[in-house]
């Protein structure tokens, strides 16, 4: 199993209040610079939340819901310190409750 971390907040906050999308596209670039493999990914309305050990969170977050998850545990504490009005946590996956870490709720239109 692998342990993830995560940034959790609303779509509202995250992707239009902050510039989130500058942010991670310089840690790609970044990442591509030193030849890095990415360790991180956004993933809309993410089903993890719907595991029964993520309740209280899920009621906290303003819905619909998104998160920065990373196999960085790093990564995520910084993006805590810079973005401030956020959830983090981690987990591990794949679980029973949490087959797929990266899996999202949200459909394509």
């Amino acid at each position: 199993m692998q342990t993830y971390y995560y940034v959790l907040a609303s779509q509202q906050f995250l992707l239009q209040e902050e510039p989130i999308d500058e942010v991670l596209k310089e840690r790609t670039r970044n990442y591509h610079e030193q030849e890095k493999e990415i360790d991180f990914w956004l993933v809309k309305q993410p089903a993890f939340l719907e595991a029964p050990q993520f309740a209280q969170e899920k009621a906290k977050c303003p819905q619909p819901a998104v998160a920065i998850i990373s196999t960085n545990s790093q990564f995520i504490t910084w993006l805590k310190l810079r973005l401030e009005y956020v959830i983090t946590g981690e987990f591990q996956a794949p679980s029973k409750t949490i087959p797929n870490a990266l899996a999202s709720l949200a459909t394509v239109a």
